[in-house]
């Protein structure tokens, strides 16, 4: 399918409920986030699980587009929202990915696919320090974090993504950041500031 002519100028917003009426046009919607969402999913799960999930968020988004609330957030968070809840189907794999990479030495590199596609969870890659600390923290926790250090939401874009509070989504960044400074010696590697708004 191809974007309907002029849709680059629409909101999301109008894109997901026009595409209602005319289902081609969530291809926009699509088009526009698939790579940050698979981005996102591959940081969490690797890249042979982000292939299925990042598919699965969107043909559930297109399933869904009809319950969509504009009133309540828009279109970007609702997306990762989504995705995270899948995330969330994985946390074993997740868990068990962290704890492989939180073994690996500073100079050992991962020879298989998938665990190649899991070093990838910074710019630079996972430290095994980094690893060990996202595998201690809680899965509510860890999507607080992950959603702001890797997906780049706002506060209150975590809060509709993850159907909280802002201040909840505050109470869990403060107390990842916490266990991770913690188990890095005082370092904060997200680069999250301290500031509620993006």
């Amino acid at each position: 399918m191809t974007a309907p002519p002029g849709s680059d100028t629409v909101d999301d917003n109008t894109v997901l409920v026009r595409s209602r009426r005319e289902p081609e046009r969530f291809t926009v919607i699509y088009d526009r986030y698939f790579p940050d969402i698979y981005r996102y999913v591959a940081a969490r799960l690797g890249r042979d699980a982000a292939d299925d999930v990042a598919a699965e968020t969107f043909y559930t988004a297109f399933r869904k587009r009809d319950r969509f609330d504009a009133r309540r957030g828009a279109v970007r968070p609702w997306l990762y929202g989504i995705a995270t809840r899948l995330v969330g189907q994985h946390r074993r794999d997740e868990s068990r990915r962290y704890e492989l990479l939180s073994r690996l030495g500073p100079g050992d590199r991962v020879v298989e696919h998938e665990d190649r596609a899991a070093a990838r969870v910074t710019a630079q890659g996972v430290r095994p320090q980094l690893a060990a600390a996202l595998a201690g923290l809680s899965g509510e926790d860890r999507d607080a974090l992950l959603l702001v250090a890797v997906a780049g939401l706002a506060y209150e874009e975590v809060a509709q993504a993850l159907e909280i509070p802002s201040g909840t989504v505050g109470s869990r960044l403060h107390r990842a950041r916490r266990k991770v400074r913690r188990s890095l010696g005082g370092i904060d590697p997200t680069g999250i500031e301290e500031k509620r708004h993006a």
